[in-house]
């Protein structure tokens, strides 16, 4: 079984031997509820997907558009707590020893907690990284330090406009892959990510930061072949995924399928 030290390498190192990128699909972890939950996390899985990204439902996602808004909603409508999303990933974790598990959150989630208690909870259900959308770069000292005190990997933004100082300091404090931002705002589909240019990339590249995988407004296997070709080591879809399991609430059965379909889809794009 892989540890949480060496998953992502593990994963980047396999697809560069299929000349392949990483498709990553974002989901909220006990959007409908704790079961549905579990299966749409599996369909993913079992669809292609390389790597999971999941978020914990707050009532104040600031970073976030509708789409995910409501996927918040819904599972904070079923009670579910940050111990329950614990609990759906440990179960996730049995299933699928190998596949790198990324939390993507907020703040005031860690805070309630206790930073050292989250992390030690996070690290015990089987994730491997955490990014946390609403700690600046300059404040992220402290939750490095506790990640790398229990072996997660912290992960770092890096915004289309970022200055080469902010490039120097990703490079030499990013691990695991770097969450590249497609454009400024806050998440959704509806609005297309501006693909970076190689210019960008190969700046990350020259800076040595852990390999840029491209999120925020990632919908279609054209956008996902796209980042890959400018360089990116990857892409990362939310809005688009949480769209199908939003509209397909009544028909649980056609969700998975819709899902698996989804992430086939965007998994071939990765092919170079």
């Amino acid at each position: 079984m892989a540890t949480t030290t060496d998953r992502y390498q593990q994963m980047f190192a396999a697809l560069e031997s299929k000349n392949q990128g990483a498709f990553v699909p974002f989901v909220m972890v006990g959007d409908p509820d704790k079961n549905t939950s579990v299966n749409i996390i599996k369909a993913l899985v079992e669809g292609g997907a390389d790597a999971l990204e999941l978020g914990f439902p707050f009532s104040d996602p600031i970073a976030d558009g509708p789409t995910i808004q409501q996927a918040s909603i819904r599972a904070l409508s079923h009670k579910i707590k940050t111990t329950d999303c614990f609990a759906i990933i440990s179960e996730v974790r049995a299933a699928y020893p190998e596949i790198p598990i990324g939390l993507l959150l907020y703040s005031n989630l860690v805070f309630k907690r206790g930073i050292e208690q989250f992390y030690q909870d996070a690290a015990e259900a089987g994730v491997d990284s955490i990014l946390i959308a609403d700690v600046p770069l300059r404040e992220a000292d402290r939750f490095i330090a506790v990640a790398n005190s229990v072996g997660i990997k912290q992960i770092l933004i890096a915004p289309p406009n970022a200055s080469e100082e902010t490039l120097a300091q990703i490079g030499k404090q990013s691990q695991g892959y770097t969450y590249l931002l497609g454009r400024a705002g806050v998440t959704g589909a509806e609005t297309a990510a501006a693909t970076p240019t190689h210019e960008l990339i190969a700046k990350l590249t020259r800076h040595k930061v852990a390999p840029p995988l491209l999120g925020f407004g990632i919908s279609k296997p054209a956008q996902v072949a796209e980042a890959i070709k400018a360089g990116a080591a990857g892409a990362i879809s939310g809005s688009a995924t949480v769209n199908i399991i939003a509209k397909y609430l009544e028909q649980p059965q056609e969700m998975l399928n819709q899902l698996k379909a989804f992430v086939s889809e965007m998994k071939a794009a990765t092919q170079k």
